[in-house]
């Protein structure tokens, strides 16, 4: 008999919500096996306690064959990419702790913060100045989150688009893996020139720091590692972060009454940011194997099973959150799952904080009448894409 396929979101049709099978797995069944797009069979994990049990075990379960495997045919059992992600134990500690306090240090990210702010409010005015309506994805949204992630790394203007075209091969979830290796060698050229070029005259950035302090360490980090760890981050610290800028907007813009909240306290923008992580999410859930014969909510899996935990739907558990299906930026922020749990948690999710942070106060200081310039059934949604939002988002101001 044939496995149900793995719910897939369909934001023409629920555009803020996971898929409604997720609410009848969690009051039911909380394991049951599915057909992924990518020929995978898994385990489909959707509560709270569950997902997190997974997500904070990397002893029992390994992201070696990669975090979106079951959706994305780019991933090849030995494929180059994403090697930092698909890392389990001392390896992956070795690299994190290398990388890490760049983008996580509190006072790191202190001395960042006017560098977002500058950005942001450029971004604002080129905005005000440009006839309506504005496509806010692709000229706000993407402009504000590459322009950070480049300027953190170093990447100077005319080298920004290998950023985009490695990120469109990536998440796109037909391309094949040989298409994807010639997509990301342009990038992969670069940063691996850029390495030789940062050990010889080291910058104010984090491909510099993370040389520098790699360096004072047992076994510092290769000239590959160092490449592949700041391709993985500026392809991913772009992208997820300007879908989640235009789908958070899409949301506070159309659920009633939450727009002007923040729009009469912008102080309450870090709240926000938290509630829009929670309540939404940019991915496909993520994959995980077994490593070993092992028990899950009751349910007995082998070693070499695949699980694909459903962060989105886990975070709406009312296990976390008894009201998790209502949307309130207000809302105490909990332990949500939307940055991942455990060894593998989002390594740049404090920037990614800020950015939004940072957005959605200066929008809501500098263009409090922001609307979107069509009606929610309308918005084109991204498509083969595993990176979730819209495709475009036309707005308008008075």
């Amino acid at each position: 008999m044939s496995l149900p396929a793995l719910p897939m979101p369909a934001e023409d049709e629920r555009p803020f919500d996971p898929p409604p099978e997720y609410t009848e797995l969690r009051a039911g069944r909380r394991m049951v096996r599915v057909a992924c797009p990518t020929g995978l069979d898994a385990w489909l994990v959707s509560d709270y306690a569950g997902v997190r049990e997974v997500l904070g075990d990397g002893r029992r379960f390994s992201t070696r064959p990669g975090l979106a495997a079951h959706v994305l045919a780019s991933y090849a059992e030995d494929g180059p990419i994403d090697n930092f992600t698909r890392m389990d134990g001392p390896e992956h500690v070795r690299i994190r702790r290398n990388f890490a306090p760049q983008v996580t240090h509190a006072r790191r990210l202190a001395e960042l913060r006017p560098m977002v702010e500058r950005i942001t409010d450029e971004a604002i005015t080129r905005m005000l100045a440009s006839p309506q309506p504005y496509p806010l994805h692709s000229q706000f949204s993407t402009a504000v989150t590459t322009a950070v992630i480049a300027e953190l790394i170093g990447v100077p203007p005319e080298q920004r688009h290998l950023l985009h075209e490695a990120a469109t091969a990536l998440f796109d979830t037909s391309t094949k893996a040989d298409e994807l290796r010639e997509a990301l060698t342009p990038l992969y050229t670069y940063l691996y020139e850029a390495v030789a070029t940062r050990r010889a005259q080291p910058g104010d950035d984090v491909l510099s720091r993370m040389i520098e302090h790699s360096a004072d360490s047992d076994r510092p980090l290769t000239d590959t590692e160092l490449t592949e760890m700041n391709a993985a981050l500026l392809i991913a610290g772009f992208d997820t972060t300007a879908s989640m800028i235009t789908y958070g907007l899409v949301a506070l813009l159309n659920i009633p009454g939450e727009w002007d909240k923040l729009v009469a306290d912008p102080s309450t923008a870090a709240s926000a940011t938290e509630e829009l992580v929670r309540y939404l999410s940019v991915g496909a859930g993520l994959l995980r194997q077994a490593t070993e014969d092992t028990v899950l909510n009751g349910q007995r899996l082998k070693a070499g099973d695949y699980v694909v935990v459903a962060v989105q739907a886990a975070n709406r558990d009312p296990a976390l959150h008894p009201d998790g299906d209502d949307f309130d930026i207000t809302r105490k922020p909990g332990a949500h799952l939307g940055f991942g749990h455990g060894a593998h948690a989002c390594v740049g999710q404090q920037i990614a904080r800020m950015e939004l942070t940072t957005v959605l106060r200066a929008l809501a200081t500098r263009v409090p009448a922001l609307r979107v310039a069509v009606p929610l059934n309308e918005i084109n949604w991204k498509k083969d894409s595993v990176v979730r939002g819209p495709a475009e988002l036309p707005v308008a101001w008075t």
